[in-house]
């Protein structure tokens, strides 16, 4: 089996890494002194689970790969529309996939029957550009359990969590779904094909949507939100409003508020990678986590008047970051 992780960062890095010591054939796209250190010494994994090195190919070129048989994106989501380049030299006919990403994907309403199907959202997938070069056949959904860091060039730390759920949009139990399963599983990672994996983005979208945000614009660790009394309050009515919106979309995740605030708390003082990018000056990929969900709300007539306020202060945020956009807005 081929595999090229395109945006071999953190959580693609390890992947890869986990996939090649499982025996697959294995890719890495990267750049900068990450790539230089991978080539050099390879994918150095620092884990609670025991340390490992693996020695996969690395480039910044993917025509240098060619086609292989599935795509592991680490990219983040606002970078998808722009992508096409790299992700065009990979593709044979029956190439799959397999984003890992935050938030409602671009393929949400594909194969999901009932009044939206085929329903498209602006906001992850503006004019299509998103689809145009993802094409929705090829796409298998993705849900990261595992937290991991690039510590230096060419090292990850896994700091927990070893599951990667993947599912089809239809809900089918496909071969190939089964196949990049099997790989993730002999290099030592969980990965359970999951027949409505929907539920799973909502379940991780409860506390991604609510946390990430906040975390960027307090400053504030998980911990830190949970232990203040009023972004814990705002938290709450993030979540119930998130849980109206999926249900209103034919999902149910399943699961209380107060169990998913405890899941929150265990992370301790974890950064989000919302509050990490900011910290770098990166763009805030919030577009996938709260606007889409605004956006769900205003297609079924769901009251978020609470997601409303955070999109609206997180957008001014991410809008200052951009100095395209800080020149063109008046004082």
């Amino acid at each position: 089996m081929k595999v090229a992780v395109l945006g071999a960062g953190a959580i693609g890095a390890y992947v890869g890494a986990a996939l090649h010591r499982g025996g697959a054939e294995v890719h890495l796209i990267a750049r900068g002194e990450h790539l230089k250190a991978i080539r050099e010494a390879g994918v150095r994994v620092l884990s609670p689970r025991g340390d490992f090195t693996a020695h996969p190919h690395a480039t910044d070129d993917p025509a240098e790969v060619g086609t292989v048989d599935h795509i592991f994106l680490g990219l983040k989501a606002n970078s998808y529309a722009a992508a096409g380049h790299l992700v065009s030299p990979l593709l044979h006919e029956s190439t799959t996939i397999i984003a890992a990403q935050n938030g409602i994907p671009w393929w949400y309403f594909h194969g999901l029957k009932g009044p939206y199907q085929g329903h498209r959202i602006q906001s992850v997938d503006p004019d299509g550009t998103v689809t145009a070069v993802l094409p929705l056949e090829r796409a298998i959904g993705c849900v990261v359990y595992a937290a991991t860091e690039i510590e230096r060039p060419g090292v990850i730390r896994h700091l927990e969590g070893t599951r990667f759920s993947i599912g089809e949009p239809s809900g089918e139990l496909t071969g190939r779904c089964g196949e990049f399963s099997a790989a993730m599983t002999d290099g030592g990672l969980k990965c359970p094909v999951e027949q409505d994996l929907r539920k799973d983005i909502w379940i991780k979208l409860m506390g991604n949507i609510a946390f990430n945000p906040i975390s960027a614009l307090a400053r504030a660790t998980m911990a830190g939100i949970c232990r203040h009394d009023g972004t814990r309050e705002l938290v709450v009515a993030m979540m119930r409003e998130t849980v109206d919106v999926a249900r209103r979309v034919g999902c149910d995740p399943g699961i209380s508020i107060e169990r998913r605030l405890r899941g929150a708390e265990k992370a301790g003082e974890h950064k989000t990678s919302t509050l990490q990018d900011l910290e770098k000056g990166k763009p805030l990929e919030l577009d996938v986590l709260l606007a889409a969900v605004v956006e769900l709300a205003d297609l079924t007539g769901a009251e978020v008047p609470t997601l409303r306020a955070i999109h609206a202060v997180s957008d001014l945020l991410s809008e200052s970051l951009d100095p395209v956009g800080a020149r063109s807005t008046p004082d």
